[in-house]
């Protein structure tokens, strides 16, 4: 499953450049598949939706930075555990319930934004 951002986020940043998938951005920005990523023009992603992977995407969060469910593959592929949540001062980097992903579909989310 994703990581999410509670609610309970004090806008530190600490945990937005500990994402491999540049997918934690500060609340109210826009953002973009591309950030961070190999993906560039149309591109189907793994879920199936066909986006424009270098067109500004509306903030997830207006308030506290966020997380972009479709980026987060949890690290796996780069760290044993969520960087996010390893460097959180404040716990609020957690599991997000409502968007369950097995361990073979987050390392099918890393390879196919991050290819060899």
């Amino acid at each position: 499953m994703a990581i999410i951002i509670t609610d309970e986020c004090i806008n530190c940043g600490a945990c937005e450049p500990e994402c491999p998938n540049n997918a934690i951005y500060e609340g109210a920005d826009d953002w973009r598949y591309s950030d961070g990523t190999s993906l560039t023009g149309d591109v189907v992603l793994p879920n199936g939706a066909q986006v424009d992977a270098d067109e500004s995407q509306e903030p997830v969060s207006d308030e506290y930075y966020f997380i972009v469910a479709d980026k987060c593959t949890e690290c796996m592929g780069f760290h044993e555990e969520p960087q996010c949540a390893a460097v959180c001062p404040v716990d609020c980097c957690v599991p997000d319930e409502d968007n369950v992903e097995t361990e073979e579909e987050l390392l099918g989310k890393q390879r196919f934004m991050h290819p060899d």
